[in-house]
């Protein structure tokens, strides 16, 4: 049986730059970690191979008063260690999705707490009406009480003060793969649930593994150490479409990219001007983004793989509007006469916060050097991943480049990147600590919005408001490329997650 088992295993090797961080769901709210996490934890509700949300451990929901949704349970779910999942297990990770150190909470505001009903039936309770409660619930895995009361995990592992759980390095999930092992900064190993409830690909077992290097990652790939790279270096996509030796599948991502700036200090941390903060001028951040030739980064820099944007959000999103992709043109001579205008005729001293991931770096580098040329004196700063995101969660910086993955819905990242920070979870990723109160008061509005055009179209008007007074300054959106042995076969989701579900490998 022990041989048979060893011919029809299906195994998958997957390459990526970037660790995820940690295993808890609740901690931390990463491209990276939501890549492993979600293959592990399920939500109530997730999403199809075409993107389209749809039940998951919730079968169905209606809205059953103006301040709860009742989600009916998908009975005889199991966790990965046996025990059945509960109404009051559902209660307990809404409310530990809630916690001060949970970086979930920002896409449940307004979410009061969960109460069971019965044991397939749990209501979550709202501070005020919202129509579209479900697609905030993606990615909010679900956890076992028992399990993170064994462990004492029943609150999220503090990722900012780089606190050690059981939860980190352990998972428990009722997910279609199991964790077997993490090891940080080098590899995930996860196997196939044999008693998960849905239909999945035939890949037993998934293997993520962390090289930093893109050289690496695709002589990994070449030389049979890996089948599939999640994330390739730019310039060599090209080259490899016309060897047509692996399969390459793109899509544009629904994320965007984005420049911040520190607008709450009355000095900024890091820089030559004293005693007063420059980026608080919009005619400093109209400066900045005249004096950045995107085009050309995307051209240069990227090898075509992205896309220039005006816009805050994609058109994937509920409420974009196409007029906003216009950017402000490249001019330099405007760029100079507005830093003169604003008090700075010689420019100034700043430090550039990034990932040291290598395309944002080189991206950064770029705009560093165009800056140089109105007299802005950047100092480029890469950080890896861990040290990089507590400092933009803390504000712990003066002008950094970020990216965001938002859901189909545009409140989330409204109020995560945009809305003043505060409680509930406003602001955790607005690193600039921007607070304009009449923003503030038309986010909070559109989720309460039950009407749904109405709603649309307060969407509309918060992202000219951005357009307009730059508290992120938009600069592309990346062309996503997975490249792959031709016998993978996956379904490409627009926020770079690939759901080993949708995997076979023929």
């Amino acid at each position: 049986m022990a041989a048979v088992t060893a011919v029809t295993a299906k195994p998958l090797r997957i390459a990526s730059g970037n660790d995820p961080q940690t295993m808890d769901p609740h901690a931390v709210a990463l491209l990276y970690q939501s890549r492993i996490g979600s293959q592990v934890y399920e939500g109530l509700v997730n999403r199809d191979r075409d993107f389209r949300l749809e039940g998951s451990l919730a079968t169905s929901w209606q809205q059953v008063d103006a301040k709860a949704w009742r989600f009916r349970l998908r009975p005889g779910v199991r966790f990965h260690d046996g025990t059945p999942l509960t109404a009051e297990d559902v209660v307990f990770s809404i409310e530990r999705a809630l916690a001060k150190t949970s970086q979930r909470a920002f896409q449940l505001r307004g979410v009061t707490g969960a109460r069971r009903v019965d044991d397939a039936t749990v209501d979550i309770l709202l501070a005020a009406p919202d129509a579209v409660l479900p697609e905030k619930l993606v990615l909010v895995g679900i956890m076992s009480r028992a399990w993170a009361a064994k462990h004492d995990v029943l609150l999220p592992q503090d990722y900012n003060a780089k606190q050690e759980t059981f939860a980190v390095r352990n998972a428990n999930g009722t997910g279609p793969y199991v964790l077997k092992r993490y090891e940080p900064d080098n590899r995930v190993v996860l196997a196939a649930n044999p008693h998960w409830w849905g239909k999945r690909g035939n890949v037993d077992e998934a293997t993520f593994v962390t090289i930093q290097s893109d050289a690496t990652r695709l002589a990994a790939l070449a030389s049979d150490q890996v089948d599939f790279v999640i994330d390739p270096p730019f310039q060599d996509v090209p080259r490899l479409k016309a060897e047509q030796r692996f399969r390459i599948v793109e899509t544009f991502d629904i994320g965007t990219q984005y420049l911040g700036f520190d607008q709450s200090r009355d000095e900024l941390l890091f820089s030559d001007v004293k005693g007063r903060n420059p980026f608080k001028d919009l005619r400093v951040r109209r400066a900045i983004a005249h004096a950045i030739d995107v085009d050309t980064i995307v051209a240069k820099v990227l090898r075509g793989q992205a896309r220039p944007t005006g816009s805050p959000l994609s058109k994937l999103v509920d409420g974009y509007l196409p007029e906003l992709e216009k950017r402000l043109p490249y001019d330099p001579v405007a760029a100079r006469a507005l830093l003169k205008d604003a008090g700075y005729p010689n420019g100034f001293a700043v430090s550039l916060d990034c990932v040291n991931i290598t395309y944002r770096a080189a991206v950064c580098q770029a705009i560093a050097g165009m800056l140089a040329q109105v007299g802005l004196r950047v100092a480029f700063q890469p950080f890896p991943t861990a040290t990089f995101f507590p400092r933009l969660t803390q504000a712990n910086t003066s002008f950094f480049e970020f990216g965001w993955t938002p859901t189909t819905d545009a409140w989330g990242t409204l109020h995560g990147i945009v809305r003043s920070f505060g409680e509930g979870g406003a602001g955790t990723f607005n690193g600039g600590r921007y607070s304009n109160a009449k923003l503030d008061a038309l986010i909070d509005a559109i989720r309460v919005e039950p009407d749904l055009a109405r709603r649309r179209a307060m969407v509309g008007d918060a992202l000219r408001a951005m357009h307009a007074d730059l508290p992120l300054l938009p600069l592309y959106r990346r062309t996503l490329a997975w490249v792959m042995k031709p016998n993978v076969s996956v379904a490409q989701w627009p926020n770079d997650i690939l759901e080993l579900r949708f995997v076979d490998l023929k």
